[in-house]
């Protein structure tokens, strides 16, 4: 496809999420936008967030109490002005969406909105839709975004590579972004999509794992596209487990939400039924993800077990069913009533806590390219994310990259006639077989050596096998045409080595990074910034 009016936009968004579409709604009052889904609108992470969003609305809770949780969780390596930022927007952005049509859950009394705590939490402060939030608020923004003239809404489409100044008819050394090159899932085709300003809002890279609670398009695609452009990446090793996904052999996947272990839930051993939290910290099941996901692993491979129970059935049949209507409806349906007997769980990937390097406006390091979400390290997270604070980051984000893009406007220049994408020396593959064995063998290694507990051993093997893989892939991208499998090897491959070169040059145990190698926490919190070769 060439370079037409149908192919070029004010602003080109990458990911239909909550960062996305939050974006794309506050640009469209002036701009055209496009939106570009890797698979339907609602398959991204937003959808599967069961939790809620972290906001200061209870009584006797404050801003200062939101950052110090926040910075408790992540170890002292958050920018305590970017965590002020968010957590102040938070009150505003819960009323934008509820004035969406988010049907929150009301209080009691005097309270508008219910409010639940999950671990890490010193407060009551979690505005939820029942055990479904993500799926509620995905939904409104859809319908909020498809009912705008302004944004055009394109699922099924894979970006394969940010488009720079080397891609121009009259190729040059601009790194400025000007759009993306993405595959029809429909027709197989790379289209060309420009615009005077980009953004990333890609998600994280949750599928580089064996086990992970996010979708199967986690791949870690707007973080490899802006490191192969010349962004910064940091933090990458900061992974985050969640203690609890749904241990079944028929269901992957299933998260089962933080706010069972907020609202009571107890984690006990399979057989006499101990209580081990208490045994690992004194928060027991409300500490961070990060103490109780290590107690359940240590636990696990200290007795050999497949799984450990999650327990809620000693509270009221009426109330565990009226809080977690969707987890109860499911584990129904599996044989397992959470009414009366516990669930059992393992530990996961769920989230990615370090990614592009972004500002408070959410630009990158390149001109004309923004990020918001999972794919990028504003320095909220930290070494560790609070529970909830994630959608959060997604709105505030997703609202200053728009902010920053319309006060700027004037200085977008509009983007050089671009080279179309060329296929004329490459095939069809005929051994597909390559691409997912490669697949499962990231998954795997990765799992086994890079992990919830590291050692400085297991991650120099994972870094030999991502380094032959990597020219593997690369020779095979560089001779069959791109598909949508090929595309997500290549970025899972390029994230895999981000994470384990992260993990190697932290030298500490701080957060969710744990390394046997160096068990103790340093004094000073530094982050992990990786820079890509020079690009010319």
């Amino acid at each position: 496809m060439t370079v037409g009016s149908e192919a070029s936009y004010d602003v080109v968004i990458v990911g239909s999420g909550a960062a996305g579409l939050t974006a794309a709604l506050n640009l469209a009052e002036r701009c055209r936008v496009l939106v570009l889904a890797k698979g339907g609108l609602s398959e991204g992470s937003t959808a599967w967030a069961q939790g809620g969003i972290a906001a200061v609305l209870e009584e006797g809770d404050s801003f200062a109490d939101h950052v110090r949780d926040t910075m408790v969780a992540g170890a002292g390596l958050n920018d305590r002005d970017v965590v002020e930022f968010v957590v102040e927007g938070a009150p505003a952005a819960i009323e934008r969406l509820a004035a969406l049509g988010v049907p929150f859950n009301a209080g009691e009394a005097a309270e508008r909105w219910h409010l639940t705590r999950e671990g890490g939490h010193s407060h009551r402060r979690i505005v939820h839709v029942d055990d479904a939030t993500g799926w509620a608020v995905q939904q409104a923004l859809e319908r909020a975004a498809a009912l705008n003239p302004n944004i055009t809404l394109r699922p099924h489409m894979v970006a394969v590579d940010l488009v720079t100044g080397r891609h121009a008819e009259t190729p040059s050394a601009d790194r400025r972004v000007r759009g993306v090159y993405a595959v029809n899932k429909e027709t197989g085709r790379v289209e060309l999509f420009t615009g005077r300003a980009t953004i990333l809002a890609t998600g994280g890279a949750g599928r580089a794992y064996l086990y992970s609670t996010a979708p199967r398009g986690a791949t870690g695609d707007g973080i490899g596209m802006a490191w192969r452009a010349g962004c910064r990446v940091s933090n990458m090793e900061f992974m985050q487990f969640h203690p609890t996904c749904l241990y079944n052999l028929e269901t992957k996947n299933f998260l089962i939400t933080e706010a069972v272990r907020g609202e009571g839930g107890h984690l006990r051993l399979p057989g006499d039924g101990h209580r081990f939290m208490p045994d690992f910290d004194p928060r027991a099941e409300l500490a961070p993800r990060d103490v109780v996901a290590r107690a359940i692993d240590h636990e696990i491979k200290r007795l050999g077990l497949d799984y450990v129970h999650l327990d809620i059935s000693h509270l009221a049949p009426e109330f565990v069913e009226a809080h977690f209507p969707t987890i109860h409806a499911k584990l129904l349906g599996l044989g397992i009533d959470m009414r009366q007997e516990p669930i059992p769980v393992v530990p996961a990937q769920h989230y990615t806590c370090g990614g592009i390097v972004v500002d408070r406006n959410g630009r990158t390091d390149l001109p004309g390219l923004y990020a918001a979400g999972e794919c990028t390290e504003s320095g909220l997270h930290g070494a560790n994310r609070l529970a909830s604070n994630s959608l959060l980051e997604c709105f505030v984000f997703g609202e200053a990259a728009a902010k920053h893009i319309l006060a700027h406007a004037d200085d977008l220049p509009p983007p050089p006639p671009i080279r179309p994408w060329d296929e004329s020396r490459v095939t069809h593959s005929d051994e597909e077989v390559v691409v997912h064995h490669n697949w499962r063998e990231i998954r795997r290694f990765m799992w086994d050596y890079v992990g919830i507990v590291r050692t400085t051993k297991r991650l120099e093997r994972a870094l030999r096998r991502v380094e032959l893989l990597r020219a593997e892939v690369d020779e095979y991208y560089g001779h069959f045409r791109v598909t949508p499998d090929l595309i997500e090897l290549r970025n899972l491959v390029e994230v895999a080595g981000l994470i384990v070169r992260s993990a190697l040059a932290r030298r500490e145990s701080r957060g969710l990074h744990y390394t046997l190698d160096y068990p103790e926490m340093l004094p000073n919190a530094v982050d992990t910034v990786l820079t890509p070769p020079a690009h010319g």
